[in-house]
């Protein structure tokens, strides 16, 4: 492999664009190895939204179109995404990413697919709930013993609160996972407790 490549980078910093990362919720560089928000620049990325100004505000700083992307930046300028802004969880203090516990879910070997979204948590704020899809043939396991799994791979931070099993897992009609009719599901529960 090249050494101007790098395996699931996104990209490098482009020719014709300035692209930092910054820290979520401040409008300031990120140095190399810090996760934040992807912001970029240039003649080429859009100045704002038409005759919303308030949009404008929020999402160009400093010049900066806010991408919504989460990710970090390494030493040699090559992006790596982690996920999206409104997906994190902020659990405790902490910006959990359900990408990241997602990935460490699908390695279960019973795990055939799984979402992660953030369901509301009386002393946290917020925690992380899995909802997997098993393979055929699988057992359901415990939540605990989905957290035992997970210890050597999360934090603990980010270890799921909540588990549930489902037969499938609702999908867009390109077939992304649709996780917000899952967040619309607890919102229900939530409001029927």
């Amino acid at each position: 492999m090249p050494a101007r490549c790098r395996r699931k980078a996104w990209s490098r910093r482009w020719w014709s664009a300035t692209t930092r990362i910054g820290a979520p919720a401040r409008p300031r560089r990120l140095p190399p190895g810090e996760t934040g928000e992807l912001a970029i620049r240039g003649p080429n990325v859009f100045q704002g939204y038409w005759v919303r100004p308030e949009d404008s505000a929020r999402g160009v700083v400093d010049g900066f179109f806010l991408t919504g992307d989460i990710g970090r930046m390494d030493a040699e300028g090559f992006f790596f995404l982690t996920d999206r802004k409104k997906d994190m969880i902020l659990s405790g203090g902490f910006n959990v990413y359900p990408r990241v516990i997602e990935d460490a879910v699908h390695e279960h070997p019973d795990v055939l697919d799984c979402a992660v979204i953030g369901v509301p948590d009386d002393y946290r704020g917020q925690v992380a709930k899995a909802f997997a899809t098993l393979r055929p043939g699988a057992t359901p396991f415990t939540l605990e013993g989905l957290r035992v799994f997970l210890a050597d791979r999360l934090g603990e931070h980010e270890l799921p609160a909540a588990l549930e099993f489902r037969d499938a897992l609702p999908r867009t009609p390109v077939g992304k996972l649709a996780k917000l009719d899952l967040i619309e599901e607890e919102r229900g529960r939530s409001a029927a407790a």
